[in-house]
């Protein structure tokens, strides 16, 4: 609500006046002036946003009360709002997370080892890695199966390294359970289902240990996983299939982290660039 009444006073203070008699005369080019003040100023594409956002709440009040016919701040165009690009682990920190790293011998070490090797080697989403079943895992046919949105199964390919750590995990889970019957492949240490605010404090922790960045959740380590193939040149649509994405659209945000590790090389290298 503040943020509300401090945008209006931004635009009443450009405008130069908050009385009701006025503003019921402004017109979308006054707007439109105020758009291209708060863009000269240096404010983000996000923050007009919300701020026009509050103009048309406040315009539309007053359609309500039948003091306006039409909301002037309906009829303008907006910036458009950049696209985040994916926040992924450098391949190196990776490296050192999953090889050097100590987790220790003991079940909870072990389980932790494989999933977080189960993020990076897959790009399983979080929700799909909890809900995995132990009959989900093939490691003949080096397989897991995954239940992703829209009850949607894919079978995505497991590293060496995955492989290797599910029968170091698959001895540990048999030493430490005396009774285990559960269906569930990643359990906790009361022999319970894992749960989704485990898994994140999981990865959190552990990706503090290598990287300093602010952003340390499984959806990182899946976006590690995608730009980290496209690096190294996969085709785009086998990312789509692995990722589970229903449209190549929401596949193709990696290319621009793809690009900028282009550009950047191709700044340093170039001697005209």
């Amino acid at each position: 609500m503040v943020a509300y009444e401090n945008d209006l006073k931004q635009f009443f203070s450009f405008f130069g006046s908050s009385e009701l008699n006025q503003l019921v005369e402004v017109k979308p080019k006054l707007i439109r002036s105020w758009i291209v003040d708060l863009n000269d100023s240096g404010m983000t594409a996000r923050s007009i946003h919300r701020k026009v956002s509050a103009l048309k709440t406040f315009y539309k009040h007053l359609q309500i009360k039948g003091w306006v016919d039409q909301n002037p701040a309906q009829a303008v165009n907006l910036p458009k709002i950049p696209k985040r690009l994916p926040v992924f682990v450098k391949e190196s920190a990776m490296e050192q997370l999953l090889d050097q790293v100590e987790y220790g011998n003991n079940y909870e070490g072990v389980r932790n080892k494989l999933i977080l090797e189960l993020f990076y080697g897959t790009g399983m989403r979080l929700s799909e890695l909890v809900q995995l079943r132990v009959h989900d895992v093939n490691l003949k046919g080096g397989l897991i199966k995954v239940l992703g949105k829209r009850n949607k199964e894919r079978l995505i390919p497991l590293t060496n390294e995955s492989v290797s750590q599910f029968n170091t995990y698959n001895e540990a889970r048999s030493a430490f359970f005396e009774a285990d019957d559960s269906p569930y492949l990643f359990l906790t240490s009361k022999g319970e289902p894992i749960y989704h605010k485990l898994v994140y404090r999981i990865v959190n922790s552990s990706l503090s240990l290598v990287s300093t960045m602010k952003k340390r959740s499984p959806h990182v380590l899946r976006h590690t996983f995608a730009t980290i193939l496209l690096n190294r040149g996969a085709d785009l649509n086998a990312i789509k299939e692995l990722l589970g994405h229903s449209s190549l659209n929401a596949t193709q945000v990696y290319t621009h982290n793809t690009f900028e590790q282009l550009n950047a090389i191709y700044k340093q290298a170039h001697p005209r660039a």
